[in-house]
């Protein structure tokens, strides 16, 4: 990715990339968490996320929004930082390893990045309005590839419920690296 990109521009945190690694003992626990919540069989058994390496970015992708709407008004630009960084290094090896070009990864790992931020944006959105259709539209363009169903609306349901979750846990104890999630589906 070129430093002078628009793109990379209106989204800094995509050349974080390239600083030294900040990750700390709570950032590996939140990621660690984020990671586990997110493969939860029942999102890929009962909510139809497709069990592919898009779903699965898609739901580390869905958690990674949730935490980051939690810490978004926080004094915790740092530690979010962090954990970005760490979310990206953690796609950049695997997809090297699932055989991706050093030539092909930084333009997968830009593509991930938008999608991840438009995601955000999204969701934002549709949590800051209490809508829970829109937050199902959302849900259904990213995660269903734009298929409207119950599948998309019980996600709405999950993610609506595990931000309220999240916003009865303390900044501070989740920059420590405690982070909980409640029930899968």
């Amino acid at each position: 990715m070129c430093l002078t990109d628009p793109e990379a521009e209106r989204n800094p945190m995509i050349l974080s990339l390239f600083r030294k690694n900040t990750a700390t003992d709570a950032v590996y626990a939140v990621y660690r968490a984020i990671v586990a919540q997110s493969r939860q069989p029942q999102f890929y058994a009962q909510l139809g996320v497709p069990d592919t390496v898009t779903g699965r970015f898609d739901m580390i992708s869905v958690h990674m929004a949730l935490l980051f709407r939690r810490l978004r008004a926080e004094t915790t630009k740092d530690f979010s930082q962090a954990v970005f960084d760490l979310f990206f290094k953690d796609m950049d090896r695997s997809l090297r390893e699932m055989g991706v070009t050093d030539l092909g990864v930084p333009k997968k790992i830009q593509k991930m990045g938008n999608i991840f931020f438009g995601l955000l944006a999204a969701m934002n959105e549709a949590l800051d309005r209490n809508d829970s259709e829109a937050l199902a539209g959302v849900l259904a363009r990213n995660i269903y590839e734009g298929e409207a169903s119950e599948h998309a609306a019980a996600l709405a349901t999950y993610v609506a419920a595990q931000d309220a979750f999240l916003h009865t846990q303390s900044a501070d104890s989740i920059v420590k690296g405690s982070i909980t999630f409640g029930e899968a589906a």
